[in-house]
């Protein structure tokens, strides 16, 4: 049976015994945005140096896109060597059909639960006392990215909360900067919504 690796966010491979056991490994994700891209380069250029080589399988889009790819390929026996999920439960039926690896052994050598901080995120990865993916960040919907210098050119401080955010608006607007501004797709207009409405 072929296993493979779920992670959060993505895939990290396990690490391999040098040369003479070098492999290609391919790991889907859709971290393909600039920022998610250079950051992907760095998980592949840190396991290429290992002697093995990182196999990019990124799938443009969202994990909406991505994911029934994936769950497609691993159902139907060609997984990848390692992939891209959320953190929790996005594939919990495959870890019960037992299409992915278990990764307690390497967790417990290299002392993950020392390492991964907060211990939720690696709750997240345990099913049944067995840890199956590795989180490599925190995904959450309550930031908000702006430009320090943005806020120096305005006059104003850099807010510390969404009030603050609010009242520096028109100081903004009249330094000629957009005070707020949210990419074109859905997700991130009802993400915003949603997020502001909860809060």
């Amino acid at each position: 049976m072929r296993y493979q690796i779920m992670t959060a966010a993505l895939a990290v491979a396990l690490p391999f015994a040098g040369p003479a056991a070098a492999t290609d490994l391919e790991v889907t994700h859709w971290w393909t945005s600039g920022g998610e891209a250079a950051a992907v380069a760095e998980f592949a250029k840190a396991f290429d140096a290992t002697g093995n080589h990182w196999v990019d399988g990124a799938i443009a889009g969202s994990g909406g896109t991505a994911r029934p790819i994936m769950i497609s390929r691993i159902t139907g026996g060609d997984p990848m060597g390692a992939t891209q999920f959320n953190h929790g439960r996005q594939a919990e039926e495959l870890v019960q059909a037992g299409l992915m690896r278990d990764l307690t052994e390497l967790a417990t050598r290299d002392k993950w639960a020392e390492i991964v901080q907060p211990k939720s995120l690696l709750d997240g990865c345990t099913l049944d006392g067995k840890i199956y993916c590795v989180p490599v960040n925190i995904h959450s919907w309550q930031w908000l990215w702006l430009s320090n210098a943005a806020f120096e050119k305005a006059g104003v401080p850099v807010p510390k909360n969404w009030n603050e955010y609010v009242a520096a608006a028109p100081a903004l607007e009249k330094a000629g900067i957009i005070p707020l501004a949210v990419g074109g797709q859905p997700w991130q207009s009802s993400g915003a919504f949603d997020v502001l409405l909860t809060a």
